[in-house]
């Protein structure tokens, strides 16, 4: 009897026991196409350069606390991360994970207002059906439904606009620029009801994630809330926990949009799930409000800066950039998108294929006339994943994509390394599953 208390208490799950490339393996040693662990594997489960670089930071140094040393493994990562970094962004704060991420960006939002004499600025806008994290702050922030219902009465106040998901809410006749401007300029009006002196951030993802399954925004959203944000003092806090690292085509995913942050989030691909580690950049503006003030962010982990885990992400982004991997995620995604539309594109049950990259999403429909959901009560995307991991294929359907109740959708994010002959695999395999289900 297993003492590990698992993500779902009614699971059987075979046991890890190796990876190679693309594939993990279990105990029992079946072979299964990683394409949906959540977008952390970008080089696959055995890329040796990392592995020596781990091998090696352990050997020399394994932790320092970052309150007496800093270390060469952080030091070289954060000079590597700004020096690709888009816009003013010049200092990163390492954590172990997204959700510290997000949880320390919007600590900082806070503390820089009060450091620059705004203590009134208290406010976070973002937006329904978003996902930042599964801490209190950052599930305050997040928009989706059913993971903040049960939590609700703990959380932060905070506030949530539209999302911008063409496929589900642009309105008949409205073009795709016209709906983005319609949604963005929502921020403008929350700014407005809540106080323009009182908002401190809005946060967003580039290309939204878990909870919509891969959905970019449209053109011109992201230049007219970038607009909003420095027209009303706001800072722009983007979410790149999941799209970021390569996964849509670019290091950064803003990049697609033409615009920078004040604060960015990263992770999941950051580490490459070597280590666990995730970071916060914000520009030196920011920075040189705590340096010049107080001196002192007011927030921190053990585990910041960890020498191992910022070995092992020097050692996966140094790989990214000298490789041109996100550039090749770019290619290959544009191939996986177009593997699903032969496959999938006139299914009567897909309703929508999206994505950027090697970040894909199917979004799955009763009607595909309609745009009507399935009945949450027939559990198609658990199904599908159970069926899919009988196949030989991990992927990563959620449920309450709508409106965190209805809808389903099947986020699929391989690694950069793919081949052809494995999206053909992929599609088979997901094929199998799709049928058998529905």
């Amino acid at each position: 009897m297993s003492h590990v208390f698992p993500r779902h208490t009614k699971s059987d799950l075979p046991v890890a026991a190796g990876g190679d490339g693309c594939y993990l393996i279990d105990a029992d040693g079946r072979r299964y196409l990683d394409c949906g662990d959540a977008a952390v594997s970008c080089l696959g489960h055995s890329n040796p350069a990392v592995i020596r670089a781990v091998q090696r930071q352990v050997e020399q140094i394994a932790f320092a606390h970052t309150g007496f040393m800093t270390s060469e493994p952080a030091e070289a990562l954060a000079d590597l991360l700004v020096a690709h970094a888009p816009g003013d962004l010049d200092r990163v704060y390492f954590v172990s994970g997204g959700s510290e991420a997000t949880e320390a960006a919007i600590k900082l939002a806070r503390q820089y207002y009060l450091e620059i004499g705004q203590p009134e600025r208290r406010h976070v806008i973002a937006r329904r059906q978003s996902y930042h994290g599964n801490t209190l702050g950052a599930l305050s922030a997040g928009g989706n439904a059913w993971r903040r219902a049960q939590f609700a009465p703990m959380l932060i106040e905070m506030t949530h606009i539209a999302p911008c998901y063409e496929y589900a809410e642009k309105t008949k006749g409205e073009s795709s620029f016209d709906y983005g401007q319609r949604v963005a300029n929502e921020l403008e009006a929350e700014i407005l009801r809540l106080g323009p002196d009182s908002v401190m951030a809005f946060m967003a993802e580039p290309v939204v994630g878990a909870t919509l399954g891969a959905v970019p925004a449209v053109e011109g959203y992201f230049t007219r809330i970038r607009e909003i944000c420095d027209q009303y003092g706001v800072l722009l806090i983007l979410d790149e926990v999941m799209c970021g690292m390569g996964r849509t085509g670019r290091l950064f995913a803003c990049d697609h949009d033409g615009i920078a942050p004040d604060i960015l989030c990263i992770a999941k691909g950051l580490g490459a799930g070597y280590q666990p580690i995730g970071a916060m950049l914000c520009t030196d503006q920011i920075f040189e409000a705590i340096r010049d003030g107080s001196g002192f962010f007011q927030h921190g982990h053990t585990y910041i800066g960890h020498p191992v885990a910022t070995a092992a992400a020097l050692a996966v982004v140094r790989e990214l950039t000298e490789r041109d991997l996100p550039e090749r995620a770019g290619v290959m995604g544009q191939k996986l998108q177009s593997a699903l539309e032969d496959a999938f594109g006139q299914h009567p049950n897909v309703g929508d294929i999206r994505g950027k990259g090697l970040f894909r999403g199917i979004e799955l429909v009763a009607d595909r006339e309609t745009k009507t959901p399935f009945d949450p009560s027939r559990g198609v995307a658990g199904k599908i994943k159970k069926a899919a991991m009988a196949e030989g294929l991990i992927c990563y359907p959620m449920s309450g994509t709508r409106d965190g109740r209805l809808g389903d959708h099947i986020l699929l994010a391989p690694p950069f390394i793919i081949e052809d002959a494995q999206i053909d695999e992929l599609i088979t395999r997901l094929s199998k599953a799709i049928t058998s289900v529905i």
